[in-house]
């Protein structure tokens, strides 16, 4: 009696928190037919594709007969190849010089319209604008209208007597046409500059002039510090892009990498090996190459950060 009398108590406690734990979670099954679409296309479209890669790195594949392990080969081809670590390094310079030029520029026009000016949406609009159309097509062809040999920088030289050249078809100057093109790219960073000066609190400010300090004393004790994880934010974003560039310098330098290679981006070249060559074993092992050198630097940039990045705590 005893053991039917227990059973009979769990059937009623079974029953009675029973409906609870099917109420505790009731929207899951809404909540992943919303995501379903995401998820299908973030394994159909990037993890599918990116171990579909891993595997052609390994191979020798040409998209016209079926791939053939090799190996390492590929990355051994990699490691001895000139043209690639000239690509490399061509990468290398305009990462480090257009991502600093380009946050100097954000940061100073943030620090510009944070002083309150009239029309200060109309002119945060002006600003991000490039950004917006920095990486298309047109924005690329005008680029070498502009620098062309009969382009508008020689026609506004002509005006003072000096002999323009065609920038873009010169080795020293080739590259410098895409610096500045990525540099004039800097709303993105710069909107996102103003958002973090305007949450600095205003009593900083307020209680550091009461002690005398002028505005660069300011500037580089109150707002250099409390800016640091934006810059710092910006920093691996724009440094992440630009190793991603690649329709600048596919349509300026017309798919051939410029004079001399100076615009043969990383991604220029692994684009060329991969559907020009048709080389998709190296393209693949190019790629993952790539992607562990963004990862590095961007783990050390996030080493390097709890050296110089202050956080309110």
């Amino acid at each position: 009696m005893s053991s039917l009398s227990e059973f009979r108590t769990l059937a009623k406690q079974a029953r009675h928190h029973g409906p609870k734990v099917k109420q505790k979670y009731p929207d899951n099954l809404a909540g992943f037919l919303f995501l379903a679409p995401w998820l299908v296309g973030l394994l159909a479209f990037t993890i599918g594709p990116m171990v579909a890669s891993l595997y052609l790195s390994f191979t020798d594949y040409n998209l016209l007969q079926p791939p053939e392990f090799s190996g390492l080969d590929n990355f051994r081809e990699m490691a001895g190849d000139a043209r690639l670590w000239n690509s490399f390094k061509v990468t290398i310079v305009y990462v480090f010089t257009s991502v600093p030029l380009q946050l100097l520029l954000a940061l100073a026009v943030a620090l510009l319209l944070d002083r309150g000016m009239r029309g200060l949406s109309f002119y945060r609009s002006i600003f991000y604008l490039p950004s917006l159309m920095g990486g298309s097509v047109a924005i690329a062809i005008l680029w070498r209208q502009v620098f062309g040999q009969n382009g508008l920088i020689n026609q506004v030289l002509a005006w003072f007597g000096i002999q323009g050249q065609g920038w873009i078809s010169h080795p020293d100057y080739a590259l410098g046409t895409l610096v500045l093109l990525h540099v004039w790219t800097f709303g993105s960073p710069m909107v996102i500059f103003l958002a973090g000066l305007r949450q600095i609190p205003e009593m900083y400010y307020e209680a550091a002039q009461v002690d005398g300090a002028g505005k660069l004393r300011r500037f580089f004790s109150i707002t250099m510090p409390l800016l640091t994880p934006i810059i710092f934010f910006n920093l691996v974003l724009q440094v992440i892009f630009a190793f991603q560039s690649f329709t600048q310098a596919y349509i300026v330098s017309g798919g051939t990498g410029g004079p001399s290679d100076s615009t043969m981006f990383f991604t220029l070249f692994l684009y060329k090996e991969a559907f020009t060559q048709l080389n998709m074993g190296y393209a693949s092992a190019m790629a993952w190459f790539l992607l562990l050198v963004i990862a590095g630097f961007t783990a050390f940039n996030f080493w390097l950060s709890k050296f110089w990045v202050f956080y309110d705590d």
